[in-house]
């Protein structure tokens, strides 16, 4: 089978259809059309231009395709025209020229519902009801009673749900292609003494490859030779650099700080930590459903019992009761009239893209509106830890002076002016903050993986971690206070003359200020569990968790494990997963509903299906409570449009119902749930 990058696919139904059609070629047995991932799977031997015929009938093509359209959706084109001829029929009607305004009204309908018409009749000739057919049905249905104002709104809002959820459907496909981007390409081969530049796909288990400063590790496996330390952010999203010596294993993607370390590979690409996260979003885009099919499902039962109920209108009483075949016929047609499903459609749609709009307007991008449904479900959120609950950054969060404070930030910052790492730049950070002038060392010396030492105004100190120092000026005190900060999980640099230890810095990743409101909040408006995941310490999640109020903590997770954890939550919950990471992709993609951080990294935001634009959480309980309205509302819309409907079927019973009853009960209901959906964008408080 060969795999092809499609584009350009408006809905899953149309996916299915077209998959339908590449089925029945020859060589089509087998062949998927995968409309989340976009992909196409065919035999290598069939008619790829009878495929590419089949895909253009609904404006889809293969990517990178010589033969496909290099050009923009047509369709929002096409919408914004109809709106632009929607409203100049409106004002010929105005003027009373009613006959240039139906024409008028019949090109918008043309143009934003013509395709849905052909495939509704294509479809109504073949018994398939979906989407499609209740739209051609609900278009036939107002030509039939001259509503062609009603035809042509009904016509450009479907247009516009069907651009905008193919919009948001191709953005979320880019996701893998923002996930390769982040997996180092070639790596440095050290053979028979010498390197070598290979694709690191060649490389095999026990290989030794060069990683230099600044580089990325091309796959999982082991320091034998050198010290420093590695960002492995992108893996476990630990924000804190961890020092590396032999010995030690490493992850493919995480970055290597300033050493030069030789590491033996002790896994192929393919199987190390990285590629097992591009599989995991590729795996979890390929499985998950649409909620829209919910409509679909519900139209191919709810068509077909409108007609049965008409035609047994039509033909009982004049076959059975001798009543009159005019009034019989008469009362079939204004049961479909009643059965068009104009409200039905436009329960869901308005309310949905009002929901979005008044979101969207708190800087909350919702990419389509399945997600918002999905997020006014939510019961229970999980939430990243480092650059989610945190801002993943570390800062100086103690400082313990055995001399003079201010002295000990002027030793410290001076020493560490001269370093690009985290823990440095968190120090000199501090020492700005209390206005401390330093400079830099006149000599410098760097210890890999310990720290460095310099020379600042004529003397010598130095600073790092414990192995910089030797253990006999580690006094029963200085123990005490270094073992405090690593039960409250803090990173501990040590700063010392060359007679004695000076003070010491304990450094953490800083809690955003919004964190334990927001949680507070949603645990106010009903979600029953907020779960921490993370892939840092177990003590440093605790601390967090204990200040911000999250009901449960997950701590050292690799992604994969993320990804169980969030399994195991979706069992008995809807689960929304927050993060910013690359490494949180999957936990993303799995999750009923994925949230990212505004700042966070592309393949996050890709993955996601709700963005945070302002970088915090701090809108996240407003756009909950938002969503959750937008659901009662489709609700009762479509409570309403059916009770009109079945209100006005009983009428059949003693011969009342009219064509002028019809045409109430169907425009009343269509009106109703459209200013109803409309409600949802007035401001008022809602938490």
């Amino acid at each position: 089978m060969k795999e092809y990058r499609v584009k350009g696919l408006t809905c899953a139904n149309c996916a299915r259809a077209l998959e339908e059609q590449i089925q029945s070629l020859p060589y089509g047995e087998g062949a998927t059309l995968n409309y989340n991932s976009g992909k196409l799977r065919v035999h290598e031997r069939i008619d790829l231009e009878k495929v590419r015929t089949i895909l253009a009938t609904d404006g889809a093509y293969i990517a990178d395709d010589e033969q496909a359209p290099k050009k923009r959706n047509p369709l929002l084109y096409f919408v914004g025209a109809s709106i632009f001829l929607f409203l100049t029929a409106l004002v010929l009607e105005r003027l009373d020229i009613d006959g240039v305004s139906v024409v008028i009204y019949m090109a918008a309908i043309a143009l934003s519902g013509y395709k849905t018409f052909v495939k509704g009749l294509n479809n109504i000739i073949r018994f398939r009801f979906n989407m499609d057919t209740l739209m051609t049905i609900a278009l036939i249905g107002a030509f039939g009673i001259g509503e062609w104002k009603e035809a042509a709104v009904v016509a450009i809002l479907f247009g516009m749900n069907e651009y905008l959820e193919g919009l948001g459907m191709e953005r979320a496909r880019r996701s893998l292609d923002m996930l390769l981007k982040q997996a180092p390409k070639e790596a440095l081969l050290i053979s028979n003494g010498q390197t070598h530049v290979v694709p690191i796909e060649s490389l095999q288990v026990g290989d030794v490859v060069l990683v230099r400063p600044g580089e990325k590790i091309p796959s999982d496996g082991v320091v034998i030779e050198g010290k420093s330390s590695v960002n492995e952010a992108a893996i476990t999203g630990e924000a804190m650099p961890i020092e590396k010596e032999k010995g030690m294993s490493v992850y493919g993607g995480s970055v290597n700080n300033e050493g030069m370390l030789h590491v033996q590979i002790t896994k192929q690409y393919k199987d190390s930590s990285l590629s097992k996260i591009l599989h995991l979003v590729q795996e979890a885009q390929e499985t998950k459903t649409p909620l829209e099919l919910f409509i679909h499902r519900f139209a191919k039962y709810y068509t077909p019992f409108i007609m049965i109920v008409s035609l047994f209108v039509m033909l009982v009483p004049p076959l059975w009761f001798e009543a009159s075949w005019h009034d019989a016929l008469y009362q079939g047609l204004a049961v479909l009239i009643v059965g068009c499903p104009c409200a039905l459609i436009l329960s869901s749609p308005i309310a949905l893209l009002a929901g979005m709009t008044r979101n969207a307007r708190k800087g909350v991008l919702v990419k389509g509106g399945v997600h918002l449904e999905t997020l006014g479900r939510v019961r229970t959120i999980a939430f990243d830890k480092t650059g989610t609950i945190t801002k993943g950054k570390p800062h100086v969060t103690d400082v313990i002076a055995y001399i003079d404070e201010n002295k000990l930030l002027y030793i410290a910052a001076s020493l560490e002016s001269v370093s690009s790492h985290p823990l440095a730049q968190a120090i000199v950070q501090k020492a700005k903050l209390h206005h401390i002038t330093y400079k830099q060392p006149e000599q410098m010396t760097t210890r890999t993986g310990s720290g460095m030492e310099g020379k600042v105004d004529g003397k010598w100190y130095r600073i790092g971690n414990e192995r910089m120092f030797d253990h006999q000026l580690f006094t029963e005190q200085i123990q005490k206070d270094a073992e405090k900060l690593k039960c409250e999980g803090r990173t501990i640099v040590f700063v010392a003359d060359e007679q004695r230890i000076l003070g010491l810095f304990g450094i953490a990743d800083e809690i955003r200020e919004e964190s334990k409101k927001v949680i507070q909040q949603l645990h106010r408006i009903g979600i029953r569990r907020t779960v921490m995941l993370t892939g840092d310490h177990k003590k440093t999640a605790e601390q967090v968790a204990k200040q911000v109020g999250v009901t449960h903590t997950f701590a050292q997770l690799l992604p994969e494990q993320k990804v169980e954890k969030i399994k195991e939550l979706m069992k008995n919950d809807t689960v929304a997963m927050v993060g910013d990471g690359m490494n949180d992709a999957p936990a993303l993609a799995h999750a009923h509903l994925g949230i990212a951080m505004g700042k966070g990294t592309d393949s996050a935001i890709e993955t996601a299906d709700i963005v945070l634009m302002q970088d915090h959480l701090g809108k996240l309980p407003e756009a909950i409570v938002v969503a959750r309205r937008v659901n009662r509302t489709i609700r009762l819309n479509i409570a309403i449009a059916l009770s009109l409907k079945a209100t006005a079927l009983l009428f059949t019973i003693p011969g009342w119902l009219t064509l002028w009853i019809a045409i109430l009960s169907d425009m009343g209901a269509t009106i109703f749930v459209s200013i109803l959906s409309l409600f949802i964008l007035w401001e008022k408080r809602t938490i």
